[in-house]
């Protein structure tokens, strides 16, 4: 019997900076906080962020975690892709909070357009138009 997956539940990012992460995702990006706690005994903060799809970012800090090898190769999570109903509002409001996107691109395969920015981090984060 093969397994059934249903879709992702959630995706896990582990920040340098909780306080700048934390403004990025939920002031500029206006992710909804869904649960905020404290783990003491970690020295660490877990925050829990609601998409509007129902899917959830997990936003984690840690003391002193080893910055991301390279970009945007590195093995692992090459990037994270937000779908969005049309790129250049998106453009705009990253632009009024000072955060640069690269160049419009179309897939070659969907014929979709994209653009990629950064989190405070550096992570690669993927605006795809979804019209």
């Amino acid at each position: 019997m093969a397994l059934q997956l249903d879709g992702i539940h959630h995706v896990a990012l582990i920040c340098a900076d909780y306080a700048r992460s934390r403004h990025f995702y939920v002031q500029v990006l206006g992710l909804a906080v869904l649960a905020e706690h404290h783990r003491a005994e970690r020295d660490s903060w877990k925050l829990d962020l609601g998409l509007p799809d129902g899917g959830q970012l997990e936003l984690f800090s840690f003391p002193s975690p080893p910055p991301r090898p390279s970009r945007p190769e590195a093995q692992g999570l090459r990037h994270l892709a937000f779908r969005v109903a049309a790129l250049e509002p998106g453009i705009a409001h990253l632009a009024e909070h000072g955060i640069a996107c690269e160049p419009i691109r179309t897939d070659p395969y969907t014929g979709r357009r994209f653009t990629f920015f950064a989190d405070p981090d550096g992570l690669p984060l993927e605006l795809y138009e979804i019209a």
